[in-house]
């Protein structure tokens, strides 16, 4: 499939995931009635069972990454060439902050405003080291020993991930960015941002780092639906269908 195509499935994902996940953050609060668990336990199903949707449809178009985090780690990996990498990059923040609009105005609020929700400390940025790390486990252990349950458990995990970690698991630079963007439940104060962003990328590093040796990618070139492929030996496929 050409790049041109990969990237506008990217983006539409991408757009979508975070249409879902503003959007039901902003529906959760507003029926909850001040019941902050209600809220966030509306927002968490709601963002759990749109991401299995999300891979399970884009997942054969572009990889279904939704997250510079995993594009630069699969770049890392042989799986994704560099200069596509950043194109998914791009696309991703951008669709983030488009998502990020959508979900404001179809709730009334105004298509961008600078958060105040304030997300700072050593617990926080552990909170989003743990979070991208285990992701990116997940996402590497499953593509490479059981590529079709990789849509479940990444769901699986985002939906654990937002109650046991202490931020909520962002888990993704673009989508951190884009929250920024919006003084709702979901959001973060922009002077937060790069802290979250710098963790997210140490864990994800980490993750990528263990599970290179942890599983090797196997030698047979079998490609797999989350975008991660199997490869032989010297020879880097996309899985994407190239």
């Amino acid at each position: 499939m050409s790049l041109g195509r990969r990237l506008v499935g990217e983006g539409l994902g991408t757009a979508l995931l975070l249409a879902s996940v503003v959007g039901s953050g902003i529906m959760g609060e507003r029926l909850a009635g001040g019941n902050v668990a209600l809220a966030l336990l509306a927002n968490t199903l709601a963002t759990g069972a749109v991401l299995l949707a999300l891979i399970v449809a884009f997942g054969p178009i572009s990889g279904a990454h939704f997250n510079p985090a995993v594009s630069l780690a699969d770049a890392s990996q042989g799986g994704l060439p560099w200069r596509e990498a950043g194109a998914y990059v791009v696309i991703q923040v951008f669709a983030a902050v488009v998502g990020v609009a959508v979900a404001d105005l179809m709730f009334g609020e105004p298509a961008f405003s600078i958060s105040r929700h304030v997300r700072q400390g050593p617990n926080q940025l552990l909170s989003e080291f743990v979070a991208t790390f285990g992701l990116l486990s997940v996402i590497l252990s499953s593509s490479r020993l059981r590529s079709a349950a990789v849509p479940f458990a990444v769901a699986a995990y985002i939906t654990a991930a937002y109650w046991f970690t202490a931020s909520t698991s962002f888990a993704n630079p673009a989508v951190t960015m884009a929250r920024a963007l919006t003084d709702t439940f979901t959001g973060i104060r922009p002077s937060d941002v790069p802290g979250f962003i710098l963790a997210q990328t140490m864990g994800a590093a980490a993750a990528t780092w263990l599970f290179s040796w942890l599983v090797p990618v196997r030698a047979d070139p079998v490609a797999t639906a989350s975008g991660f492929p199997t490869r032989a030996p010297g020879r880097a496929l996309s899985g994407h269908g190239t």
